[in-house]
């Protein structure tokens, strides 16, 4: 491995870490040894430091890691700011009603009921403080189970779960064809709609 690919690699495995790393798992996940891998870490030190970058590299104790330097921290504060204010994504209001309604339940659950990875929605919603980890569920691979928090209540004027509003039964579900008779429009002849799913 050339010097500067070492670094990259280095950088790379810091960048999606995310979180602190030991030094003998860096190198290991670099393939190189401890003094190489301190070695290429102080080379990315003065990569950053020659091109004024906003990164740095945070060392704690025995670990590593990759951080924003102290002069833009409000700007990153800002965006993540922003980003919880964002409005909520149909996904996400899918993903809410379903962990509302059956919480505490895991990742598993909600991606079986909406038939779709869910993963990022879930650790978005995490990060708005509307999910909160509940525990690990006594099932095989004891995943971590969720639910909702008081920020979920205050948000949608409710004082407790109890006040979620019932969920229709079988009786009052709409299908497909009573929508169309309702609108007065019948399937057109051409449609790519198989009413008969």
């Amino acid at each position: 491995m050339k010097l500067e690919e070492g670094v990259s690699v280095i950088e790379a495995i810091l960048f999606a870490y995310g979180d602190p790393i030991e030094a003998d798992k860096l190198s290991a996940a670099a393939g190189v040894d401890r003094d190489t891998a301190e070695k290429l870490l102080q080379l990315l030190e003065d990569r950053y430091e020659s091109v004024s970058s906003s990164l740095m590299v945070l060392r704690l104790g025995d670990s590593y890691q990759l951080a924003v330097k102290a002069d833009y921290i409000e700007y990153v504060r800002a965006a993540l700011e922003t980003r919880k204010m964002t409005p909520l994504s149909p996904a996400a209001m899918e993903v809410l009603t379903i962990i509302a309604y059956n919480q505490p339940v895991s990742k598993g659950f909600v991606e079986h009921v909406r038939g779709i990875d869910s993963s990022s929605v879930v650790n978005s919603l995490v990060e708005k403080n509307l999910l909160e980890e509940a525990g690990r569920l006594d099932v095989p691979g004891k995943p971590i189970a969720y639910r909702t928090t008081s920020a979920f209540l205050r948000c949608f004027q409710l004082s407790s779960l109890d006040e979620l509003p019932p969920l229709p039964n079988a009786e009052g579900q709409v299908s497909f064809d009573e929508i169309l008779i309702n609108t007065n429009e019948g399937p057109k002849e051409n449609t790519d709609i198989d009413t008969e799913q």
